[in-house]
């Protein structure tokens, strides 16, 4: 198959669509990223590249808290908004009707529609160029109970989608289960010798 060179890009497929929230002069406000995930599992630790002109930041940085909210597909024209216009024009909350909580940290917005929030922290902050990638310790994880199956998160309950650039810059729904993981490697793995690897 030929390749076409495109030079360094931002392609990486898929980029979720996150709502970061921060209390920005005493008030919540909320920025659309696409560019994060989770940085580490011990401790729970996620990444989130920020411009370094976002009205976000600066509340980021005065409380060194964040939230970092995985809306559903139902806000989808919520999310396109708050990635569209500055809080430094606008109150995001009020526009997009957001119910507002907060929890342990106690100034880390979080929205109530969202169905999964992860409080956080802020641990390292460093500046990339265009971006700084914030590094945040997870200090609490909130889903809505009408999410979870047997006791835990169901990501088909969930609804999370996804941010596309390139051809189109589009919102996707998060598509269908494809293989079961941990398992499905292992045909590859029957057919091969340890000592051959």
């Amino acid at each position: 198959m030929d390749k076409k060179r495109f030079g360094p890009t931002t392609l990486a497929y898929p980029m979720p669509a996150f709502l970061i929230g921060a209390n920005v002069a005493g008030k919540p406000n909320f920025l659309a990223a696409a560019w994060g995930g989770i940085a580490c599992g011990e401790p729970p630790m996620v990444s989130i590249a920020i411009h370094h002109q976002r009205f976000t930041l600066k509340g980021i940085q005065d409380t060194r808290t964040f939230s970092v909210c995985v809306p559903s597909v139902d806000q989808v024209a919520e999310v396109d908004f708050c990635g569209i216009v500055s809080g430094k024009n606008y109150d995001k909350v009020a526009a997009c009707g957001f119910e507002v909580f907060y929890g342990e940290l106690g100034n880390a917005p979080m929205v109530k529609q969202c169905p999964v929030s992860f409080e956080c922290k802020l641990e390292q902050m460093p500046d990339l160029g265009s971006h700084f990638l914030l590094i945040g310790r997870i200090v609490e994880t909130y889903v809505s109970e009408d999410c979870l199956t047997d006791g835990k998160p169901d990501v088909e309950k969930i609804r999370p989608f996804l941010y596309s650039s390139g051809y189109k810059k589009e919102y996707h729904s998060f598509g269908e289960a494809i293989a079961p993981a941990f398992k499905r490697g292992k045909e590859i793995k029957s057919r091969l010798n340890p000592q051959s690897i």
